[in-house]
């Protein structure tokens, strides 16, 4: 494979959304309830258009501010499941991929995460993207390989203890 062809594809998996099939589920529903709130903010910019003059009118520009704001996450979401890659949870994993969950130490500690897609991330719940420097680090890796991560303090050394 050529250096070219090898950046392009790595770019090309940079650029895929993953997500968990519970979160495709909850993007449907809100796309749904998005698409239903379609109904009531254009009703409201027809009552406030009946009312008379609409160019000083509070009450149309809040509801044509809404109807833009609901209009963006239509799209955003449309796109979103347009691109999204399902992540199987019951895939056996020899190697770190989104989906699966990782045991790592480091000379002082020992974490474990689930690697997931940028729009599941929570850091605080131990779930990182695959686009984030330290799922960056692990992806391809194999149970015993090391990964280092470059952190604003110095490179840290990882060692992946398992792969579920």
């Amino acid at each position: 494979m050529s250096a070219r062809h090898f950046e392009w594809l790595c770019s090309f998996i940079n650029i895929m959304k993953y997500i968990s099939q519970e979160k495709f589920k909850e993007l449907h529903e809100t796309l749904k309830e998005l698409k239903e709130n379609k109904k009531e903010i254009s009703k409201q910019i027809k009552e406030a258009q009946e009312r008379g003059d609409i160019s000083e009118s509070a009450e149309y520009t809040e509801a044509k501010e809404a109807q833009a704001f609901n209009e963006g996450k239509i799209r955003e979401i449309e796109q979103l499941l347009n691109e999204a890659v399902i992540v199987n949870k019951k895939h056996k994993y020899d190697k770190v991929e989104v989906g699966c969950r990782i045991v790592i130490k480091n000379s002082e500690t020992k974490k474990e995460f689930v690697l997931v897609g940028s729009e599941e991330a929570n850091p605080s719940q131990g779930m990182i993207s695959n686009e984030s420097p330290l799922g960056r680090a692990f992806l391809g890796k194999k149970k015993g390989d090391e990964a280092i991560v470059q952190t604003p303090n110095g490179k840290i050394h990882y060692k992946i203890l398992s792969i579920e």
